[in-house]
Parts: C-alpha cells; sequence; structure tokens
C-alpha cells in the first residue's frame, strides 16, 4: 500500500473519497426532496417528530415499568431487551409523526390556540406574472367574482414593470404602461380586495425565478400567459394556471349540424370562400361566404378542428336554397391550409 507522511493510505483515500460521494449525493438528494415542501409542512412534521420522541419515550417507561414488576425480565437478556425498546422508540415516533400530518386540522382541538388548516381545505392563492398583467382578459376574469380574495401581485414584478415603462424600446414600453392600466382597472374592483406582496430576493435576477420561489413560500399558484413558463416552474413543484387553456376551456362547444350566426370578414384561401371570427376569437372558415364580405348571415357547421392554437369552425353558408356544399377532400384541404397559416401567426 502507499502511505503518505500523515500515515494515509490508498485505502483511506479512496474511503474517503466515497464518503464524500455519497455524502454530497445525499445532500443533493434532500435539496431536490425539500423543494417540494412549504414551511407550513415542515412545521407540521417537526412537530410531530416531537410527539412522536414524547409518544416513544412513554412507550419504552411503560414497558421498563412492567418488567419491574414481573418476572419476565429474567428471561430476557439485556441485548433483547434492548431491541424491544429500540422498537417501541421508533414505534412511537413513526406513530406520532404520522397522526400529526393526518390530523393536522384537529390540532386546534388538542393544543389550544393552534390551528393548521390542511391545504386540501384551502384555496391556494393566485401570483400573477407580467404576460398576465399585460392582458386584458385578466380584467374579466377579476371580475366574474372567481379569483376574488386570492389575486397577489409581487411588488418586485411591480418595480420591474414601472422600470420597463420607461424602456428606450417602444415594444417593451407600451407594453409596460398596458400592464400598468390592468393594474389601476384591477384595484378599482372592490370585490376582488387584490393584494400585493412585499417578498423580494434580491440575491435572485430572473422574475420568473423569484416568482417560483415566491409561490413556494406562500404555497400559492402561478397565473401566466406565457407558455415557456409552465416546463421550469413544473420542475420546481410548483403549480402553473395558463391562461389561455382557461380561455380556450371556457369557449362555447359548436356540434356539427348546429347554425350560427356569423360576420365574414375576409376572403378565405379558396374560391368563394370566407373567414370570419366568433367573439372569443375561434377562426370561423365559411365555404359560400366569400360573396358576403362585411355582412353577417347564417352558416351550417360542418366540423370543428382542434389544433394548439385553439378551436377552428368549419361551415357552409345557408342561403334560401339549402346552402353550399364542399366535399371532404376540400374540407380536410381548408383544415390543414388554415393550420398552417394561423401556426405562422
Amino acid at each position: 500500500m502507499i502511505s503518505g507522511q500523515g500515515g494515509y493510505t490508498s485505502t483511506n483515500l479512496l474511503l474517503g473519497v466515497l464518503m464524500g460521494s455519497a455524502l454530497g449525493c445525499l445532500l443533493i438528494g434532500f435539496d431536490i426532496l425539500f423543494k417540494r415542501f412549504n414551511l407550513r409542512a415542515f412545521n407540521i412534521a417537526i412537530v410531530g417528530l416531537f410527539i412522536g420522541y414524547l409518544m416513544g419515550q412513554a412507550l419504552v417507561l411503560i414497558l421498563s415499568a412492567i418488567l419491574d414488576i414481573s418476572s419476565a425480565s429474567i428471561h430476557l437478556n439485556p441485548q433483547t431487551l434492548e431491541i424491544i425498546q429500540i422498537a417501541l422508540f421508533l414505534f412511537g415516533i413513526y406513530t406520532g409523526t404520522l397522526m400529526s400530518l393526518r390530523a393536522a386540522d384537529e390540532f386546534y382541538v388538542s393544543i389550544p390556540f393552534v390551528k393548521l388548516t390542511p391545504t386540501a381545505h384551502k384555496k391556494k392563492d393566485l401570483l400573477v406574472d407580467i404576460s398576465v398583467l399585460s392582458d386584458a382578459r385578466i380584467i374579466d376574469l377579476a371580475g366574474s367574482g372567481i379569483v376574488d380574495h386570492h389575486l397577489v401581485i409581487p411588488r418586485f414584478l411591480v418595480k420591474e414593470i414601472y422600470a420597463q415603462a420607461e424602456a428606450s424600446d417602444e415594444m417593451v414600453r407600451t407594453k409596460a404602461r398596458r400592464s400598468l392600466d390592468v393594474i389601476k382597472k384591477l384595484e378599482a374592483i372592490s370585490e376582488l380586495e387584490l393584494r400585493y406582496n412585499d417578498t423580494d430576493f434580491p440575491e435572485v435576477k430572473d422574475t420568473m425565478s423569484k416568482m417560483i420561489r415566491l409561490a413556494r413560500l406562500l404555497d400559492a399558484n402561478i397565473m401566466t400567459a406565457d407558455i415557456s413558463r409552465v416546463q421550469m416552474a413544473s420542475i420546481e413543484g410548483v403549480r402553473i394556471i395558463n391562461l389561455h387553456t382557461l380561455s380556450n376551456a371556457l369557449k362555447p362547444l359548436m356540434q356539427a349540424g348546429e347554425n350560427i350566426k356569423i360576420k365574414i370578414q375576409r376572403y378565405g384561401k379558396e374560391p368563394r370562400q370566407g373567414v370570419g371570427y366568433l367573439e372569443d376569437g375561434t377562426m370561423v372558415v365559411v365555404n359560400g361566404g366569400g360573396q358576403f364580405i362585411g355582412e353577417t348571415i347564417d352558416a351550417h357547421v360542418l366540423s370543428v378542428k382542434h389544433t394548439s392554437s385553439g378551436r377552428m369552425i368549419f361551415c357552409n353558408a345557408l342561403d334560401d336554397e339549402g346552402g353550399y356544399e364542399e366535399t371532404e377532400h376540400r374540407q380536410t384541404r381548408y383544415h390543414n391550409t388554415y393550420h398552417d397559416d394561423h401556426e405562422e401567426q
């Protein structure tokens, strides 16, 4: 074996490297594990461990008392007795912790002035990011009453918006001023009770990273209109509420065979074809609608196509003679053409 000046050998060196690597992996594992826990769950776990410790000690004391007043201790060797005491102690810790986690809402009965409301019974707050504040649809959502008492805007986000409002880039400045206008309108909704949170993380530069840390701290969800943010937050264990997904889910459903009224706004890709839009922005392709530009006509729904950008409705224009017929082949071609065009937009 190779020995160093301090008496170290290659075996000791290898053992030290392995132990250091194992400790590093253990710390990384704990870091990943605790990212999914919030402060409330951590506090409940600490209380549970303390109660479990007391329960374990009580079980060991009860066993010792039983053995003192009986002759059973004569037939038990010290090692067996020690194993039984350890098993009882660990059982007490496990039982106390498990009971604390499962019955957190009953603490106010057992312990005066302490109440830990379970997350399942609590509606989580919603942290809104810049992409939502620049989207006027959040005003309609707030006015509906669904998010009353649950909408939270971080102060560091407001500071960033004010900074962007003074930027040299015209697009950034316009978007920031639109966000400030949305905030003022949200503040004007008295039933909403919009709240601000002053917590900041100066060491974190990225705004989305700050949002995720604040969401974990407050045990809240994040509302965004930026699809690229979803992947990052799901890795961190924070739930994302996507405004676009919510908007698409609330769009009225159309069934083949229904009749609708639609205003034809422009010509389509094919002859005699017109294009209109519903109030929610859904594109409606009307076969035979090209001759009715600027007019509101009746149309017969042929099919509804679901794309990554939303819904598209294909119709035939209705007239006194019963409508405008199209073959399935042409309808499929319309769908492919408009799907590609919609994706480019």
